[in-house]
């Protein structure tokens, strides 16, 4: 048996939670792979909303185990509210979830490191969302971490304490102070605790004796493609991998068992924060699809950039993947427009026209080639099968899967998990 791979292929808040939750009865697993609390996962279902940021979107089926695997930073007080919101809804969450021992943790430290670090940057910040998730990844690579596992051991105080002291002293090199970290630390380790109530478990091993057992996983990316360390619009990126090979690092799954990749997208293109978005708009055309997509942070409530869709990005993000099936989202919100353009090439200041993704998308670097296409005119939300659909979006979806030489399996046309159209082209 072999895991699929469920990501996004943009800049992230591609929908990913919703589609998740979509797909989980087909499963027996649910697994996080990478990312953090940054990552908010929206589903919605008997007309209420949940917002998921550490804890997989499989929760919410009955029967399956999800797991938050070690390529996952778990901050336990967004942990500990989170998982008791869920528990207040009704959820079983402690049959439910598992958490990995190599999971890296993030301390207060890391946050007040986080915000000092983007102060020290001034004008040339990221736009990070003040998680504390790059200073944590940067500790888990210069092998400074602070484990899951640690805190099941006698010296875990003195192991945290020497975290904490170093993280001090860096940041008085940045010229900050570490304020209520005494009352910060009491809510921390009081979440430690909390944590400890869970099944924590070696992660790889499970994985990979569950799939010898024949049992259907899935694993849950965060973020999106164009956010990846390695491979996004660097450095304006989140510090983890968020394609496929993340998967294999972050739950300790070799390549070989990598079965389908679900790469998830808008039909439009979404940013949050700084970085180059060659397809941005700054017109009301962009104020509109942002007004009606709703397009606001899950986690942080930012304004969301807003442009058309991008089929060169797409395109790389295809390849870097090795996406089999495609699922689009959010096509309603483009129900109102007479003219849909698509992005389908790039001009360099040369005027040389690209048909890859560059080295650099920067502004200056490339300017986008459109095509225009009809809209569809129609409102999506009512349609219950694909042979109601329009001609001119039955002809915008044939138009992407020839550009992106990959099909569209999946189509959703609203935001409750019942307002989704799996086309008879899926493959599960």
């Amino acid at each position: 048996m072999k895991v699929d791979v469920l990501l996004g292929l943009q800049w992230g808040d591609e929908g990913k939670g919703k589609v998740v939750d979509v797909l989980t009865p087909r499963y027996d697993i649910v697994a996080r792979f990478q990312g953090g609390p940054n990552a908010g996962h929206t589903l919605e279902f008997d007309n209420k909303k949940y917002v998921l940021r550490s804890i997989p979107s499989g929760v919410f089926q009955n029967g399956q185990v999800n797991i938050v695997g070690n390529g996952v930073v778990l901050d336990p007080v967004l942990f500990m509210e989170e998982a008791k919101a869920l528990e207040e809804s009704g959820v079983d969450i402690r049959k439910a979830l598992k958490l990995a021992k190599k999971i890296h943790l993030i301390l207060p430290t890391h946050r007040l490191l986080d915000a000092a670090n983007e102060k020290a940057k001034g004008g040339a910040k990221i736009g990070t969302t003040g998680k504390g998730i790059g200073p944590t990844y940067t500790d888990k690579i210069s092998r400074n971490g602070l484990r899951l596992g640690n805190t099941l051991m006698d010296d875990f105080t003195a192991r945290y304490e020497a975290a904490r002291d170093r993280h001090i002293t860096m940041l008085k090199g940045l010229g900050a102070e570490a304020t209520n970290l005494a009352e910060l630390e009491a809510k921390w380790m009081e979440a430690v605790d909390y944590l400890k109530t869970y099944d924590i478990i070696d992660g790889e091993q499970f994985i990979n004796d569950a799939l010898k057992q024949d049992k259907r996983v899935l694993c849950e990316g965060a973020q999106g493609t164009m956010l990846d360390v390695d491979y996004g619009s660097y450095p304006f990126v989140t510090s983890s991998n968020t394609i496929t090979a993340g998967a294999c690092s972050g739950l300790g799954v070799a390549p070989n068992k990598i079965g389908d990749v679900y790469g998830i997208f808008k039909a439009y293109c979404t940013r949050v924060g700084s970085g180059p978005f060659p397809t941005e708009l700054f017109d009301e055309t962009g104020k509109k699809i942002r007004d009606l997509g709703h397009e606001y942070g899950a986690v942080t409530g930012r304004e969301r950039r807003c442009g058309w869709i991008d089929l060169v990005a797409l395109k790389y993000a295809i390849m870097i993947n090795g996406v089999t099936q495609l699922i689009m989202m959010k096509s309603d919100v483009l129900d109102g427009f007479p003219t849909i353009k698509a992005c389908v090439a790039y001009k360099d200041k040369n005027g040389n026209t690209l048909t890859h993704m560059p080295y650099s998308i920067d502004e200056g670097e490339i300017t986008p080639v459109f095509v225009e296409l009809p809209g569809w005119n129609t409102d999506l939300t009512k349609v219950k099968s694909e042979d109601q659909f329009p001609k001119e979006f039955k002809d915008y979806i044939a138009f992407l899967e020839k550009e992106l030489e990959t099909p569209i399996t999946i189509l959703s046309v609203g935001p409750d998990r019942e307002q989704t159209i799996v086309r008879d082209s899926f493959k599960s």
